[in-house]
């Protein structure tokens, strides 16, 4: 039995090539609330992060290495995708408003397994090619 008991997912960090163009993403697109963009844009802090939830952020690293993808083009490393969770009403209005910003659905929607069970996900990339399932339980 192991020692170590995972609650809960605090955060997970994104290497990105353009913060102005992840915090439009993940804010204006995806409706994600922006977190220190003022103290970095002020250089007191190292990265933005944005908010999921109450116990959930992703951060956004600047690396200036990261070489921009082809248009929806998937970059490949350590990070195969993330999810995240809408509700079972809002998901075909996600999946539609996501068509409406021109943000190109890589696969889906199609049933998966997932932390609670079967849901209906589809998944599309963020402007450094990293790739998002979006999901309904």
């Amino acid at each position: 039995m192991a020692r170590i008991k995972i609650t809960d997912l605090d955060h997970i960090v994104l290497n990105v090539g353009d913060i102005e163009q992840s915090l439009i993403f993940y804010t204006e697109i995806l409706g994600l609330t922006g977190e220190r963009v003022d103290e970095f844009k002020a250089g007191k802090v190292g990265f933005p992060s944005v908010r999921i939830n109450a116990a959930t952020i992703i951060d956004l690293f600047p690396n200036k290495e990261r070489s921009h993808p082809r248009a929806g083009a998937k970059v490949d490393g350590n990070l195969n995708h993330f999810c995240l969770v809408v509700g079972a009403d809002d998901f075909a209005d996600t999946v539609d408003y996501l068509k409406e910003k021109q943000i190109g659905i890589r696969e889906g929607p199609v049933s998966r397994w997932g932390a609670r069970g079967r849901a209906t996900s589809v998944y599309f990339l963020d402007p450094d090619g990293n790739e998002i399932e979006i999901r309904c339980y």
